[in-house]
């Protein structure tokens, strides 16, 4: 009993005696411990710059995609434009030029009749008391003047070169006869007549070129 009391009177003491301590001690763990602890994350800051940044870049990369579809749009059209040009100048060249052949032969029937007319107005001459060779060349002329005329409603003209100068896309030179009161390089004469269908040349002139005379060379 003497023990139980003295370790009671100990047990008082030292409550009293370190309780402040002890309440402080504990105040202090929950605080070291709550200072201690986990913390919370923190929300990072926004950058409202960044934000404004990539708004602006999208922007520019939407209008750089907008300038490329438009421009590629003309491009295209462009193209498109160009092939219907060239389709519609086919077809109307095909127009113009497709009896070209047909053309090249029937210049040929003009030349027989040319001539055919030629030798009769020669035979049927003015001193010639024969009526039926008369009427056969005026009715050759009037055969050979509707011709040209319906050569010429289609576009087909006969040269008319004798004087100009000489053009090789145009005329073929078959002879050179001496400069008598022509320029030389000038075509002086035609055997063979050319045509040209819509300004395209389908027969070249067989033409005689003026040159200058030998003899006056020899005295330069």
């Amino acid at each position: 009993a003497l023990g139980f009391g003295i370790w009671v009177q100990r047990l008082r003491t030292g409550v009293h005696a370190g309780s402040p301590c002890a309440f402080s001690t504990a105040a202090q763990q929950r605080s070291t411990g709550d200072e201690c602890g986990p913390e919370e994350p923190s929300e990072e800051p926004k950058h409202p710059l960044s934000d404004c940044a990539l708004e602006h870049k999208a922007i520019k990369l939407e209008e750089q995609v907008r300038d490329l579809t438009v421009s590629r749009y003309r491009k295209a059209l462009a193209d498109s434009e160009n092939v219907r040009r060239r389709t519609q100048k086919f077809v109307e060249d095909a127009k113009l030029f497709g009896i070209q052949s047909f053309c090249r032969d029937l210049v040929e029937v003009a030349d027989i009749l040319e001539k055919t007319a030629e030798s009769a107005a020669g035979q049927a001459g003015p001193s010639d008391p024969n009526p039926t060779l008369k009427k056969i060349y005026e009715g050759l002329s009037l055969i050979e003047a509707k011709l040209q005329s319906v050569f010429a409603k289609h576009g087909l003209q006969k040269m008319n070169p004798v004087g100009g100068r000489y053009d090789p896309y145009d005329h073929e030179i078959i002879c050179h006869v001496p400069a008598e009161g022509m320029q030389p390089g000038t075509v002086a004469l035609v055997t063979q007549d050319g045509y040209k269908l819509h300004g395209r040349t389908i027969r070249h002139a067989l033409v005689g070129v003026a040159v200058e005379a030998q003899d006056r060379r020899l005295r330069k």
